[in-house]
């Protein structure tokens, strides 16, 4: 028994070392293959992305969120680490079968520590088997997170966790019946029982089953090690590995997720200059080289556990976008044609093969066939991504959020839609409309600019205008971004009025562009035309510059006089502006201090600056816009404005704050139309509609519209009562605080506050 327990693990754990190696040297090329990153953007505060990782592993902060999910997987993912020595205790006992580790191995708090963390280890991969169970697709379909995921894989990963966990607790029961324990001792908490069963038995057994259970031990930890090293695209047992890179080289050094802010277009690791592009440059991703070494990285280290899948609003009203299955799609995808690549293989911008025959002579013949793949083509066209995949995409950052090994999905699908948009010209026909009014009248609905002022004539007070009324913003506290919807959009105008008009009573002194401003292009950017998102925003940063009076002359006559970024402010009620003016135009050399309206809202009631005093009766559901709870973590101020006025009566949806859920008009889908499945937008409302409230509200122009054109629809079927109101918060605030006549009417709410 004891010969072929050593024969058996030696041989095994030699094949698994040189494998495992020659896979992390695979994995290791086949990142590289990835285009380099901007300077600095992925190495910066090296102290500080350790202390990072290391929050994030000991702490696990992202999978605490799922409950009794996280406890079970830290307990599994620190016992894979921790108890690497009991690895080592094994070998030793295939040799002598009281053999322990020097030093700690009879030391009473590692013999502790051994037993609880196996105990705990082997309850964990429990518990977790139990909810994959529990969540099969075959009981909960597309609801199930993990729909789509390599099952098999799975069941063999969490089979070896159970078997290497039962094992340490096995020989533990027989070290202590072999060290002849005869009563309850520390040493043995966990597993006294098996020490109580194993008592009697005669010493030459003991010895043999250690023998044996420490072959099994040392068998499947290197059966497992051998399969992963031949499969390196297994990303349910790789992410245990590739997880500390990845999260070391996220966007964020201090542990922020990729939100908020999209990266400059790059080529080859520099920034794109369009005003003079190189001619090499290239736009976006076509291939899967094009990704750059960080997004190679994302795509080995999914794990396949479907909480991005859960999150998303695309997924979740039947259309083809899984952010799991897009990820699963590309590594898939990525590994085999890495042979190719690895062996100088591929195409320029022509399509013409870049390697010699010579170089591809001993490629396999399915990397050849790989190769030919389109990234981004329909099933007939033998695609990786389906473009209905690619389109359906809110940028809502669900996904995001909740992924626990921090990939990056946004920013990938971007980079594959700028392709698309800005070389291929392959997009929704609808976003044209939008992006050639952008071109030529600088706003998604193709209106005059001078109807950016219009709505101020709607007003009793006055609203300085810069350059009309004031030259410059040097004698205001904020500028107000009224923004395109703002200003533009009917429903829309109606919560710009009301947040005027509280600024106006609060005695905020306040201007406003002089129409001349363009959208500050955040649905161009995300639908993928990084040019034109440019040119828009140059364009407003020049302006903004001049309105805060950095090219004016200074005292004396000096030009150049820049004025400190504390006086910079700008207030928006749209959190896409909000987002692309305070994240984006940084990068455009626009610097300035960006609040949105409710935060601003909230300070002034807080200061007493605005009172409500007038009872507001109803029920009230919140819903978070995108851009400005997961992406800029805004979430206080809204709620503290509802929770401000007297009479209402706030309740949540099940969805909201950190997993609410899209409105369905982020990343450009405000101007396309939804042909697949539910709408986005009446999914959330029934969901408000569960809880049978009298107000809707939420701080978003986009999402004031699409709730109010579902809300609506349900009033004309029936579903939804009439008298439903779907309004902003600063509606709520100012009839509050202005005491009108009438309650407030989600159709025209400024004017019966200001007639009251």
């Amino acid at each position: 028994m004891q010969l072929a327990a050593i024969l058996v693990s030696l041989v095994l754990a030699a094949v698994g070392a040189a494998l495992f190696g020659r896979a992390i040297a695979q994995i290791y090329h086949f990142v590289k293959l990835g285009q380099n990153v901007p300077a600095g953007t992925r190495t910066d505060e090296p102290v500080q992305r350790t202390v990072t990782v290391a929050k994030e592993f000991l702490g696990h902060t992202r999978m605490n969120r799922w409950g009794i999910v996280g406890v079970a997987h830290w307990f599994v993912a620190v016992g894979f680490f921790s108890l690497v020595a009991t690895l080592v205790n094994a070998f030793g006992q295939l040799f002598q079968a009281d053999w322990v580790l020097p030093i700690i191995g009879h030391w009473l708090p590692y013999e502790i520590f051994v037993e609880f963390i196996g105990l705990m280890t082997t309850l964990g991969i429990l518990t977790l088997i139990v909810i994959r169970q529990l969540s099969l697709p075959t009981r909960a379909g597309r609801k199930s997170r993990f729909a789509g995921s390599n099952f098999g894989q799975a069941y063999f990963v969490e089979a070896v966790i159970l078997i290497i966990g039962l094992a340490i607790m096995t020989l533990r029961g027989l070290e202590g019946a072999l060290a002849g324990v005869h009563g309850y001792e520390a040493a043995y908490f966990a597993s006294y029982p098996l020490v109580a069963a194993f008592r009697g038995t005669d010493v030459s057994t003991l010895q043999n089953l250690i023998y044996l259970t420490a072959m099994i031990k040392i068998g499947t930890s290197f059966i497992w090690m051998i399969t992963v090293a031949l499969k390196t695209d297994m990303g349910v047992a790789w992410h245990r590995f590739l997880a500390f890179p990845n999260i070391w080289f996220k966007r964020e050094a201090d542990g922020d997720v990729a939100l908020g802010a999209l990266q400059p277009m790059a080529s080859g690791g520099v920034p794109i200059d369009f005003e003079d592009p190189g001619e090499d440059d290239q736009f976006g991703v076509s291939q899967i080289e094009h990704f750059s070494w960080k997004g190679l990285l994302d795509f080995s280290t999914c794990t396949e556990c479907g909480r991005c899948q859960s999150q998303c609003p695309a997924w979740n009203t039947g259309k083809p976008l899984s952010p799991k299955l897009l990820i699963m799609s590309l590594r898939d995808h990525a590994h085999a044609k890495a042979p190719y690549l690895l062996a100088g293989g591929g195409k320029d911008a022509e399509g013409n093969e870049k390697a010699t025959p010579e170089q591809l002579a001993n490629v396999p013949a399915a990397a050849l066939a790989e190769a030919e793949r389109p990234l981004i083509g329909t099933a007939e066209e033998n695609g990786v991504i389906d473009p209905d995949v690619l389109w359906s995409c809110t940028t809502c950052g669900a996904c995001v959020e909740q992924c626990p090994v921090d990939i990056e999905h946004i920013d990938h699908i971007v980079d594959m839609r700028r392709y698309q948009v800005m070389i291929e010209s392959a997009f929704p026909s609808e976003a044209g409309t939008m992006l050639k009014n952008l071109e030529k009248k600088g706003n998604p609905w193709g209106l005059a600019k001078k109807q950016r002022l219009a709505w101020v004539k709607e007003v009793d007070f006055e609203v300085p205008v810069v350059g009309q009324d004031i030259e410059d913003l040097s004698e205001t506290e904020y500028l107000y971004w009224v923004g395109c919807a703002g200003s533009l959009e009917d429903r829309a105008k109606k919560t710009t009025k009301a947040f005027a008009e509280l600024l106006h009573i609060a005695g905020v002194s306040f201007a406003i562009m002089g129409g001349e401003e363009n959208c500050t292009g955040d649905s161009a950017r995300r639908l993928g035309n990084e040019f034109l998102f440019q040119q828009l925003g140059q364009q407003n940063v020049e302006m903004l510059n001049m309105a805060f009076g950095e090219s004016a002359p200074g005292e004396g006559g000096e030009e150049g006089v820049v004025v400190e970024k504390a006086k910079k402010k700008i207030v928006a009620t749209c959190p896409h502006c909000f987002n692309t003016i305070a994240n984006e135009y940084p990068q455009l050399g626009g610097e300035y201090e960006v609040i949105h309206h409710t935060q601003l809202l909230q300070h002034l009631v807080d200061e007493g600056k605005l009172v409500p005093v007038t009872p507001v009766e109803g029920l009230i559901t919140y819903h978070d816009p995108c851009y400005l709870g997961r992406h800029n973590k805004v979430y206080t101020p809204p709620r503290d404005i509802i929770k401000a006025v007297p009479g209402l009566r706030n309740e949540e949806m099940h969805r909201h704050k950190e997993r609410g859920f899209c409105c369905g008009a982020g990343g450009a889908r405000m101007w396309m139309e939804e042909r697949i499945g539910k709408r986005i937008n009446n999914e959330r409302v029934d969901e408000a509609l569960s809880l049978n409230p009298d107000i809707v509200s939420t701080a978003c122009p986009f999402c004031l519209v699409m709730l109010s054109d579902s809300v609506n629809g349900k009033k004309n079927d029936g579903k939804a009562k009439e008298n439903l109101q779907v309004v902003d918060v600063s509606q709520l605030l100012l009839q509050s605080v202005k005491a009108p006549a009438g309650p407030v009417d989600a159709e025209e709410p400024a004017e019966a506050a200001s007639t009251s």
